[in-house]
């Protein structure tokens, strides 16, 4: 189908694990068009030099600029893949300046109050979180279209809510306590090399990490209580697994009485019977991140456990995809009027 509408796109922070492959799926996006690169540390290197998968693509040779001189290009929409605190510095200018923003980071994911204990601190433009709206499509679709600001979800909460959210909502579990185990891969920790991230360290092993102080654990809880109008109380313990790509979520929360696998499963699927990128699990399915890998799909499926009371809510994605800039592409699509999936696989690469 051809497009007359093709959005201006700046991708600032393209150097980075989640910049680049923002600039891959645009690449094939046949309505968006990216007019500005930027960088910090790697400014003045070539989009190639930088992603050597992306060196033979039309934007290969392309030259990497500062972030400062993104204000003087006519751009639609900026996508920021910078580091946590970066884009609350950078954003603002630019939305003054009438562009719209999808920020990858967790600068505009919460309430003003949050940043120092979760992030470390002061949030330089509160005026902006009020005017954010929480990226997830699936739930806030209709705020997201006019958004001037969209705050892209986690990795980790991204399937967490999708899978929690309507069993909430319908009183089929409690909010409280939610228990939230999750595993993701090493790109998810992005590019800047260090010792806990290098091969010698991942390599076979399996370790948790930031607990119990996780940044996406009041994400979690706040996304959920926007969606839901319940507020609850998440303990979330992360682990990092000696994969690529993927997350997986395995969240435990009491069952209401009288649930089912069956009547959990339905909740879910009724939820998202319009959703083109969740795919819910029959009972007995089981979710599994390599079958996401690539795309911008997610999985969920929902158990009972009537003999401990609890249900049990797995998902997975692949964190880059619908945990990052796939996302971000879904959030670009229905800010500019077109159809949701442009752009976007709803099938992995497998095996």
């Amino acid at each position: 189908m051809a497009h007359t509408r093709v959005v201006s796109v700046g991708v600032l922070g393209a150097s980075g694990t989640a910049g680049g492959e923002v600039v891959r799926l645009l690449l094939g996006h046949p309505a968006a068009r990216v007019v500005f690169l930027g960088a910090e540390g790697s400014a003045g290197r070539t989009l190639g030099a930088v992603h050597p998968h992306l060196a033979g693509t039309p934007l290969g040779s392309e030259v990497l600029r500062t972030l400062e001189e993104a204000q003087a290009e006519a751009l639609e929409v900026a996508i920021f893949a910078l580091a946590h605190g970066a884009s609350a510095r950078w954003a603002p200018a630019l939305l003054e300046g009438g562009v719209r923003v999808i920020d990858l980071g967790g600068d505009f994911r919460l309430d003003a109050e949050a940043y120092p204990e979760w992030y470390g601190f002061e949030h330089p433009a509160p005026g902006w979180l009020e005017r954010s709206v929480y990226g997830l499509p699936e739930l806030f679709g209709g705020s997201i279209a006019d958004a001037e600001l969209v705050a892209n979800p986690g990795c980790f909460p991204t399937p967490v809510v999708l899978g929690l959210a309507p069993l909430l909502a319908e009183g089929r579990i409690d909010p409280s306590p939610i228990v939230v185990d999750g595993k993701t891969g090493i790109s998810g920790a992005g590019r800047s090399p260090s010792e806990a991230t290098s091969f010698v360290a991942t390599e076979e092993s399996v370790r948790p990490y930031r607990v119990p102080r996780h940044q996406h654990t009041p994400e979690m809880e706040r996304a959920l209580a926007l969606g839901t109008g319940v507020d609850p109380a998440v303990s979330f313990v992360p682990h990092l697994v000696p994969s690529v790509r993927g997350v997986l979520t395995t969240c435990y929360a009491p069952l209401a009485a009288g649930e089912t696998t069956d009547s959990l499963t339905d909740c879910l699927r009724r939820a998202y019977a319009a959703a083109p990128f969740v795919r819910v699990l029959p009972p007995g399915g089981m979710v599994d991140t390599k079958r996401t890998r690539g795309s911008n799909a997610v999985e969920l499926q929902a158990v009972a456990d009537p003999r401990t009371g609890m249900a049990v809510v797995a998902g997975a994605l692949d964190n880059l995809g619908k945990g990052a800039a796939g996302q971000a592409v879904q959030n670009l699509n229905l800010m500019f009027g077109l159809p949701e999936t442009l752009g976007l696989a709803t099938t992995g690469v497998y095996p």
